[in-house]
């Protein structure tokens, strides 16, 4: 973390960022190229071993969480995992998660300070093993030096959090942030954070942000009960048709029905007229062979 063997063995220094003073006295094209040589990475003595999928699943919802709520509410901030930061004339540094508010919020290879024009607003550090007090007791002090205002540590292999923040602008040392019923404020975000079953989460007026991931599960849900409506409803409408098709089919089969009825009707009266014809010519014929005799 710091421009030095961090096992005390051999003395190790590192590239740094020139001072402010230096910096305020280079031409853009000095400035300019006193950033390309800064590297974009750090050596493995500065960094922990890999601790992970809970240390990677940890840093990644946050940045997550952070950035999605922010830029819905309109706020310009950057925020990175794993960004070398290079203020002036110190050690650089690389934090888990880190924030800074009214920057635009492209990509970055580095943070450089004198650059971008501010420091860090937000830094959380993400312990799963190995060394506790790196994250605990140096970092608090080095962040406090470089006026950080708040940090937090999510220390997953005992499953709480510990948060510091700068009593004042000017202040280099940290004061304890306490948990409230779990919860711990950060004034900075004007957020919550807690942990949920490991989870980091951070909270909006009790509500919790969602995750990418969430508001996706969300909206495949809502599709495919959209789905599952259009379904129904087109099988309700395919239905209505059936039943409006069978309908005039049957008043169909029932004027049919009932023009038959009354061709009948009259086939009867037609064949009662024949038949009452039939029987008068026939009574006349039997009245005339009366006459006869």
């Amino acid at each position: 973390m710091l421009d030095h063997d961090p096992t005390g063995t051999a003395p190790c220094v590192f590239p740094r960022a020139p001072s402010s003073a230096a910096w305020a006295a280079m031409t853009p094209a000095q400035r300019q190229a006193t950033v390309a040589a800064l590297p974009n990475s750090v050596t493995e003595l500065e960094l922990s071993p890999p601790e992970g999928d809970r240390h990677s699943s940890t840093k990644n919802d946050a940045k997550d969480a952070l950035e999605g709520f922010f830029r819905r509410r309109g706020r310009g901030l950057y925020v990175g995992c794993d960004l070398t930061v290079y203020y002036p004339d110190r050690p650089r540094f690389c934090p888990d998660v880190l924030v800074a508010f009214d920057v635009d919020g492209h990509p970055r290879e580095k943070w450089v300070v004198d650059l971008e024009g501010k420091g860090l607003d937000w830094v959380m550090e993400v312990h799963v093993g190995g060394d506790r007090s790196k994250d605990i007791v140096r970092h608090p002090d080095f962040y406090a030096s470089l006026g950080i205002p708040e940090y937090f540590v999510v220390d997953r292999s005992r499953d709480r959090i510990y948060g510091w923040r700068l009593p004042s602008p000017n202040a280099r040392a940290y004061k304890p942030i306490l948990a409230q019923a779990g919860h711990y404020t950060s004034e900075v975000l004007g957020l919550e954070l807690a942990l949920e079953h490991g989870q980091i989460r951070f909270f909006m007026a009790g509500a919790p942000l969602p995750l990418t991931r969430e508001l996706l599960a969300r909206l495949t849900e809502t599709v495919a009960e959209l789905d599952a409506r259009f379904e129904e409803e087109s099988r309700l409408r395919l239905e209505a048709t059936r039943l409006r098709e069978e309908e005039a089919t049957r008043r169909e089969e029932e004027a049919r029905l009932r023009e038959e009825e009354a061709r009948l009707r009259e086939e009867e009266a037609r064949l009662r007229e024949q038949a009452e014809a039939k029987v008068a010519e026939l009574l006349a014929e039997l009245e005339s062979l009366r006459g006869k005799r």
